[in-house]
């Protein structure tokens, strides 16, 4: 194309705040499905796996299934999404959470419900990747923390409000357990119109290779790894044959993936990425808050119920103190960001707080009061909202537009396998302090062994069928658990403290992502692209 021709394609224009909002609506309606699909499943399982005849192994799997193809197929959307249209992708993801559904609410196996949660979780983890390279595309970093509170707004609803509707569906004889699954589907559809309506990007056609034996490598290694955490400690010890086969299969298999995308031309992680010590710093952190905040957090509400004695509804309510403290800290740094352009205190004092919160949290036990509780976990949720949006951030102010995607999920994924790890080896020290604890309960009061079936388990003890001597030992042995584990916790946020401390600040950027892509390919892509697209 002569520099003449050259004007005719006119380059992206800043989108104006109503735009942004418009384009957001596709979006917010998309991560309110990911995250009520996960919160409003919760409450039912039990009652899932019951009625279809399932296992305990079962139960686990259900669970597993979703969470694995989830955080393995994070970094491939991230992947394609530089590659690809990102609209496109959005509504591929979401339609295969809308299969995924479907397949789920009219299960009458296991098997199938298994298979629909891998199908769903293939889908959330379009969802998990793409709307932060999407947000980071048409708003400049300068003004995304202006739009940090509208993510905070949903997450919120959606994790309060899930575990609620839950607990209705399965408790109203007309619904059921499968309205769970089929809740979601409305919403996913209008998501997916909204995005086709407000959503416009520039659509960049490459002629690439898709590097299908680094997916291929790079997913088998992950679930290797990730089965072992998830079923290490409960379908068999920590230390067998099952232990060594699956991480040292996945390590051999990790490391070939690291082969293979060391000398492709379109890796599906870039290597080079961590050569950016922000990314490198960010995404170290972003493993341990997740280690932390997920492998502390997942627990509390079995410590509502069976510590504290709360029906499922009520423990969903318990956590709103810190929903509330992670929406108003998010909001709040995110409109002193946009206005200041000053991010890492916001990281510093975020990693902080956090610490705080997981070290006041593993003070807690059964004779705890609701407002101390509430006030320890504010404290954790203020902490969370400060750190966890702002690492994204600031890795993706400080990558070539081109790389947004990579950098997006590389972050994504590793924050979702702290949580898969923590949840792990958090949730086998639990039963094992459960057992313990309830062991010394039970011989200190007199009960014969076995008084307390199913206390030391995975499964949680119905409280209501216990005598009054077991259920107080069943309280206090749960008590102290939990505790337990956020100070086990602690360490690892203490850790994610030292490591944003050493993240260096740069001024954040005030053009948006698809704008520097066109600024960083230049004029020849600009010849390449589609002209009608650039123009929205």
């Amino acid at each position: 194309m002569t520099a003449a021709q050259a004007p005719d394609v006119a380059p992206p224009a800043p989108m104006s705040h109503r735009q942004i909002l418009q384009a957001m609506s596709g979006l917010m309606a998309g991560m309110f499905v990911a995250i009520l699909a996960g919160t409003v499943v919760s409450n039912a399982l039990p009652t899932i796996i019951t009625d279809l005849g399932a296992s305990q192994s079962s139960y686990t799997w259900v669970v597993t299934a979703e969470l694995l193809a989830m955080t393995a197929t994070v970094p491939l959307w991230g992947k394609l999404s530089d590659l690809f249209d990102k609209k496109l992708l959005l509504q591929l993801s979401l339609a295969l959470f809308v299969v995924g559904s479907l397949l789920a609410g009219f299960s009458h196996g296991v098997e199938l419900l298994i298979f629909s949660r891998v199908v769903q979780g293939i889908g959330a983890g379009g969802l998990t990747a793409l709307a932060q390279v999407v947000m980071a595309a048409i708003i400049p970093p300068r003004r995304l923390g202006k739009y940090a509170g509208v993510f905070g707004a949903v997450f919120a609803v959606g994790t309060v409000a899930g575990p609620l509707v839950g607990g209705v569906l399965v408790d109203t004889s007309w619904l059921g357990w499968r309205w769970c699954f089929f809740i979601g589907v409305p919403f996913a559809l209008l998501a997916i119109v909204l995005l086709q309506r407000t959503l416009n990007l520039p659509v960049t056609r490459r002629e690439v290779k898709i590097d299908f034996l680094g997916a291929f490598l790079i997913v088998a290694g992950v679930c290797a790894l990730l089965i072992w955490v998830s079923l290490a400690g409960n379908q068999f010890d920590w230390a067998s044959w099952q232990t060594a086969a699956l991480t040292g299969g996945g390590l051999l298999l990790l490391a070939a993936a690291v082969v293979v995308e060391a000398r492709t031309a379109e890796p599906v992680i870039p290597l080079d990425i961590f050569r950016n010590r922000t990314v490198t710093l960010t995404t170290v952190a972003s493993l341990l808050v997740g280690v932390a905040m997920f492998g502390g957090t997942v627990f509390l509400s079995q410590y509502f119920q069976v510590s504290l004695g709360k029906s499922p509804t009520v423990a969903g309510l318990m956590s709103l103190p810190m929903i509330l403290g992670l929406l108003v800290s998010s909001t709040v740094a995110g409109q002193l960001i946009s206005r200041t352009g000053v991010w890492k205190r916001y990281l510093v004092a975020g990693a902080v707080t956090m610490t705080v919160g997981l070290g006041l949290l593993s003070t807690i036990g059964a004779d705890t009061s609701f407002t101390l509780l509430s006030l320890y976990m504010a404290v954790l949720g203020v902490g969370v909202g400060l750190l966890m949006q702002n690492l994204v951030l600031a890795a993706q102010n400080d990558v070539p537009a081109s790389e947004l995607g990579a950098a997006t999920s590389v972050l994504s994924f590793f924050r979702s396998m702290g949580g898969t790890i923590g949840t792990s080896v958090l949730g086998a020290i639990l039963a094992n302090r459960v057992a313990s604890e309830m062991a010394k309960g039970m011989d200190a009061a007199g009960v014969p062994a076995g008084g307390g079936s199913g206390g030391g388990h995975a499964v949680v003890p119905d409280m209501s069928t216990l005598p009054e001597p077991v259920r107080a030992v069943v309280e206090h042995a749960y008590g102290v658990a939990t505790a337990d584990l956020f100070l086990i916790a602690t360490p690892c946020a203490l850790l994610a403290l030292i490591t944003v401390v050493f993240i260096k600040e740069k001024p954040l950027k005030t053009t948006s992502g698809m704008e520097r892509l066109a600024e960083e390919s230049g004029p020849a892509a600009a010849a390449d692209a589609d002209p009608a697209a650039l123009r929205h």
